[in-house]
């Protein structure tokens, strides 16, 4: 079956910057899943493995513009560290989820204070050349029930 719309495709990756440097990797884990067509990853990657099968290899390399977008000055702001979801010390330089009225973002410490932290909203990637590696590892029909959720259900995706 080839990917296309309503399918769930699910799949292993490696991203690295320009300059090689893994940044995320699903390998020795459990692959990753979508629901095509449904606006889960992003669109030009999604548009690269349009018409790939179970079994294929790819690279696709994303511009800024293709990807997170480029860095805008002006996202640094000061929140109340309860909206801030971490593990550990929140120290600078960590990427932490921000709790908002559309769900969580991932977003750059800056500054931490006693009850507040300076953090930098754009998103961690932005502004950066992406290069994804992906081994398709599944491509299925999506159940109704995945249809109308939007997204993919099982190892992978969304768990009700």
């Amino acid at each position: 079956m080839k990917i296309s719309q309503d399918t769930v495709v699910t799949f292993h990756y490696s991203l690295q910057n320009t300059a090689g440097e893994e940044l995320e990797s699903s390998r020795g884990g459990d692959p990753s899943a979508y629901l095509h067509g449904a606006n889960n990853i992003l669109p030009a990657l999604e548009s690269a493995l349009e018409g790939l099968e179970a079994g294929a290899h790819t690279e696709v390399e994303l511009a800024p513009a293709d990807a997170y977008g480029e860095r805008r000055e002006g996202r640094v702001q000061k929140v109340p560290v309860k909206h801030l979801v971490y593990r550990g010390k929140l120290q600078p330089g960590m990427t932490v989820q921000l709790n908002t009225s559309e769900g969580r973002h991932p977003v750059t410490v800056t500054r931490v204070g006693r009850h507040s932290a300076e953090i930098d909203t754009n998103h961690p990637l932005a502004g950066q050349t992406l290069r994804f590696a992906i081994e398709i590892v599944d491509v299925r029909a999506a159940s109704a029930d995945e249809k109308a959720h939007g997204h993919a259900h099982g190892v992978g995706g969304h768990h009700h």
